[in-house]
């Protein structure tokens, strides 16, 4: 299992793309890996025969390192590896053992604990109890049940069907061979229906989803993130009439060449806000044992885009010296191609601030948005609202209705003081309210 991404630490097999037999040529794609992050295709870089797959399409949690397939020199004899297994190519690594004291190991109490019985406070003279002597249970003489004899025979396709749709294999009555459960089995399923509540002891009223692997690295690195960066939160409401006007006026004139949208403009503010309160630009660090705060010199900025499997983050890269119909296009390729699971790890690890917009949600005003670290920064987005405000016109009688938006930004504290933040949201609104200075 190859390491696909360096906070990698087991993947799923998804589809094979080569059989065994296959000429396997330097960058064809061999297999589907789900890494922590996202499903990405993994290409082989030599040459060389698919002689074996020692771990099927479907496989959950299989360590880095571990054996997934042989692959030997193009005109070796790849029959005698039709009986080769998994133990015959090392086994698979073990899970690291916790070490443990001397003292620990003869208490059924942790040690530290504070209480006088744990073994940090009890004396080393101190004499040990005697433990009884193990006995082994009598035996019913009934026959040990296999794995095989528990769960019907089930080829690889099939096995593989039914985690992804989540059907109770042991549920499935087997039409193959000697009762097997084959893929259509596994698609003709039906399971039974149960209209009436569960009463009390009966049957569960919910229903446990296993966690993917990306949702784990989700939910392992925004829990560190509340825990380990002190947020604060700075909000502005933004007109965006102008920038609206000049939307229009630059799609109308593009001839079908591109498509600007609000988000495209947004994300040129915010690398101009960056560079001009370039603290926000920055990062929290530890390097060689010491503390620093990194400042970019250029702005990547992090787009939020929902996708099946979770939350991704792709980068545009260098926002500050790129025009308004280059964002867009690297937007709309970075976004889909996230969707699809098929984004490079150096297109989503990394940038130096991140916007995330829901403001295609007519429901959502405002909200605020977890940092991505290292990143010290993250706006988040709200929905265009029409707002009256008074008349601009000599009279001042009337009202007139402005655009207008709610943003949020969540700074962390150990690199950006209360003042910086409000200094940038105030840079933000400059340039949205006056879009012509992007162009500047």
């Amino acid at each position: 299992m190859p390491a696909l991404s360096p906070t990698m630490t087991s993947g799923n097999i998804g589809t094979w793309q080569k059989a065994a037999g296959d000429v396997i040529a330097p960058g064809d794609v061999l297999v589907e890996i789900e890494t922590d992050k996202a499903q990405m295709d993994f290409e082989f870089q030599e040459d060389g025969v698919l002689a074996k797959i020692l771990k099927e399409s479907g496989e959950k949690d299989v360590a880095v390192g571990n054996p997934i397939a042989v692959m030997v020199e193009e005109g070796t004899d790849i029959a005698p590896f039709d009986s080769f297994t998994l133990d015959d190519a090392g086994g698979e690594k073990a899970p690291p053992k916790k070490e443990s004291t001397e003292e620990a190991a003869d208490s059924s109490e942790p040690p530290d604990t504070g209480s006088k019985t744990s073994p940090s406070t009890l004396p080393k003279d101190a004499p040990k109890e005697e433990i009884p002597e193990a006995k082994e249970s009598e035996s019913t003489g009934g026959r040990l049940q296999t794995s095989l004899d528990r769960q019907p025979s089930l080829s690889p396709s099939a096995k593989a069907l039914a985690l992804e749709r989540g059907v109770p294999i042991k549920q499935v009555k087997g039409t193959g061979p000697g009762g097997r459960v084959t893929k259509q089995d596994i698609e003709k399923f039906k399971p039974a229906s149960s209209p009436a509540p569960a009463a009390a002891g009966g049957a569960p009223s919910y229903e446990d989803i296993p966690a993917s692997s990306m949702r784990k690295t989700i939910a392992n690195r925004l829990q560190q993130s509340m825990n380990q960066n002190p947020h604060y939160f700075v909000a502005a409401t933004v007109s965006v009439s102008k920038l609206l006007k000049l939307r229009q006026a630059l799609n109308t004139s593009a001839d079908g060449k591109y498509k600007l949208s609000l988000n495209d403009f947004l994300i040129k503010a915010c690398a101009v806000a960056c560079k001009k309160v370039p603290a926000v630009n920055s990062s929290w660090r530890e390097i060689d044992g010491q503390i620093v705060i990194r400042q970019h010199n250029t702005v990547d900025v992090s787009v939020a885009v929902a996708t099946p499997i979770g939350l991704m983050t792709p980068i545009v890269k260098g926002v500050e010296g790129l025009g308004l119909s280059s964002i867009s296009s690297q937007v709309k390729d970075l976004g889909k191609r996230a969707r699809d699971g098929k984004l490079k790890p150096e297109e989503y690890q990394g940038g130096t601030f991140t916007i995330s917009n829901m403001g295609m949600n007519a429901a959502i005003d405002r909200f605020t948005a977890v940092i991505n670290p290292p990143q010290a920064g993250i706006l988040a987005v709200g929905t265009t609202k029409k707002v009256a405000i008074p008349s601009s016109m000599e009279d001042g009688n009337g009202v007139e209705w402005d655009d207008q938006v709610v943003v949020t930004a969540s700074f962390d504290h150990k690199v950006i003081d209360g003042a910086v933040g409000g200094e940038w949201i105030r840079e933000f609104k400059k340039v949205v309210e006056n879009p012509l200075e992007m162009l500047l």
